[in-house]
């Protein structure tokens, strides 16, 4: 054993021996030092075994190590030779601005490694760790946590079986089943990646949950996550759910604003609106959702009061209300699905706030035997259902009547009330044609009836046609079915479009062609001869409506 292997005495006030007792030990008191190599130890008293190059100190022990190591406790056991230090009750370690406070603890100078197994915290100027086992490596600054981890966080609190934690970066490895919580307004599910406690900052592996309490849960095969900002980019699998709104957005990259309640997603991305009993499934390129804050106004009534005997009502009340809706706009190859309608187009806006959703670019929509298409349509929602559909420009209402046999409607504008699922009136003006099949108590087919009007109003019962309604200056001829030619039997903006129309939710990401749009003949009646019937048509139609 060379010289600098060697347990140094350095001082003590007194030394003595018992032999009977502690024959190989000297007995040691007052202000007693050790030194071993870069390391000073002191205490009060001490039992030096010179021959074994080993001691075992006691109260107010000290333990100096370089100028950044520091140890205390009542008992101190130190052996030379293996390079242990093992210190036991009221123990603490200080490290820079870390400190591990336990009951018993062991530093294994060799590996530089403090470790203790009856439980133990660790302190730092950001966290405070608590487990049952943990081990502190000085040189590296990296904790390991083990059995019950608590970590306390001025903002959040943590929890886990096995934790690895960085006191210089005071960045947190997880590497198990970990929950991270928010003052009870978020909650981190994850078990792998790290999470930086200072910045906030955090990458989440393996499907990590973000959940808030507002309702809106975020999941993803990875997630880098600023919680400070709100902001989440997810990669591989994401998945957005509101379940206040009921609505969940899928795709393989996307990217969460919480503080502007919006996100978006892309690559295969698509969402699904299951507020009501049938959900509807929307894919487009890109899906963005938003909650857009407004000022609603609400008119409060008072109570009348008497003044001189007289009744008197006051004047209301005017109250604004914050308030928000949501948004939904989706861009290029729209295709949706649901159990009642499907549609397609190029982009798409469904605003919450009037529950409109607006439809561009070479639309079509699909309702059982019904297809509807137009340069623009706007549909309706009451209640979570359509109510109604407008289309605007080259409008074109088709619905299959035979395996060739087609009733057609077609104007400038077209308007398709539905109730229950079931369509009930077709309001089409502006240059109004159609076509249509009537047929006869056994339901063989009458002819075909073409008409050209400036309105046409149609109903429906039980998906049939039941009456139409045509203006005084209405054109129309009944053909017999064996005196009119195939191309008779089409209007001239006629299309079908039931390749492109998807038959499952799996359907909507399919890719097929779109139908080409043959062009419509030219308009002949003036917007002035057509204004003044259209208007009293629309008058004539809200009264129908409260109708039915």
């Amino acid at each position: 054993m060379s010289a600098q292997d060697l347990v140094y005495l350095e001082h003590c006030e007194t030394l003595s021996f018992d032999q009977d007792r502690l024959p190989d030990a000297q007995l040691l008191k007052g202000d007693v030092r050790f030194r071993h190599e870069n390391a000073l130890m002191y205490c009060d008293s001490a039992y030096f075994y010179e021959k074994t190059n080993s001691f075992d100190a006691f109260g107010h022990i000290r333990f100096v190590q370089g100028d950044t190591l520091e140890g205390f406790g009542d008992v101190l056991y130190y052996n030379g030779n293996t390079r242990l230090a093992r210190l036991r009750r009221n123990v603490r370690l200080v490290h820079i601005t870390t400190v591990l406070q336990t009951d018993s603890m062991n530093y294994n100078r060799n590996e530089n490694l403090a470790y203790y197994f009856t439980g133990g915290t660790i302190v730092d100027d950001v966290n405070q760790l608590s487990s049952v086992w943990g081990s502190y490596c000085p040189s590296t600054h990296r904790a390991l946590f083990h059995d019950s981890v608590h970590l306390q966080n001025e903002s959040f609190t943590l929890d886990a079986d096995t934790l690895v934690y960085n006191t210089a970066t005071n960045i947190a490895n997880l590497v198990c089943p970990t929950t991270i919580v928010y003052e009870d307004k978020t909650t981190i599910l994850s078990s792998d990646g790290w999470y930086n406690t200072s910045t906030e900052r955090s990458m989440l592996l393996s499907r990590s949950l973000i959940l808030h309490a507002d309702g809106k849960q975020l999941t993803g095969d990875t997630i880098y996550y600023d919680k400070k900002i709100g902001l989440g980019n997810v990669f591989g699998h994401m998945e957005m759910q509101d379940t206040v709104q009921k609505m969940t957005l899928l795709g393989n990259y996307g990217i969460v604003h919480e503080k502007e309640k919006s996100g978006f997603a892309t690559d295969s991305a698509y969402m699904i609106d299951w507020s009501q009993e049938k959900k509807t499934y929307i894919h487009a390129d890109t899906l963005f959702t938003e909650q857009i804050p407004f000022v609603d106004t609400v008119i409060v009534a008072q109570d009348s009061i008497w003044v001189d005997s007289v009744l008197v009502a006051q004047v209301p009340d005017t109250v604004y209300r914050d308030s928000l809706y949501r948004q939904v706009r989706a861009f290029h190859t729209v295709r949706a699905y649901n159990e009642e309608f499907q549609f397609v187009c190029d982009s798409m806006v469904y605003c919450g706030k009037d529950s409109i959703a607006t439809m561009y670019k070479e639309p079509v929509c699909w309702s059982k035997e019904n297809q509807i298409s137009a340069d623009t349509i706007f549909v309706y929602v009451v209640n979570g259902a359509i109510d109604h559909a407008h289309g605007v420009g080259a409008a074109l209402g088709i619905k299959q009547e035979g395996p060739d046999e087609f009733d057609q409607l077609s104007g400038q504008e077209l308007t398709a009330y539905i109730r229950n699922g079931e369509l009930k009136e077709v309001l089409v003006s502006g240059n109004a044609e159609t076509i249509f099949y009537p047929r006869d108590a056994d339901s063989s087919y009458v002819g075909v009836n073409k008409s050209q009007s400036s309105y046409v109003d149609m109903f429906f019962e039980k998906n049939k046609i039941h009456h139409v309604l045509f203006t005084t200056e209405t054109t129309g001829t009944l053909y017999p079915m064996s005196q009119i030619e195939w191309q008779d039997t089409r209007l001239l903006g006629f299309f079908w479009a039931q390749q492109e129309r998807p038959t499952g939710w799996q359907d909507i990401f399919s890719d097929p062609p779109r139908t080409a749009r043959p062009v419509q003949k030219a308009i002949s009646a003036s917007e002035e001869e057509e204004e003044e019937p259209v208007m009293q048509t629309k008058i004539k139609r809200n009264k129908r409506k409260k109708e039915i």
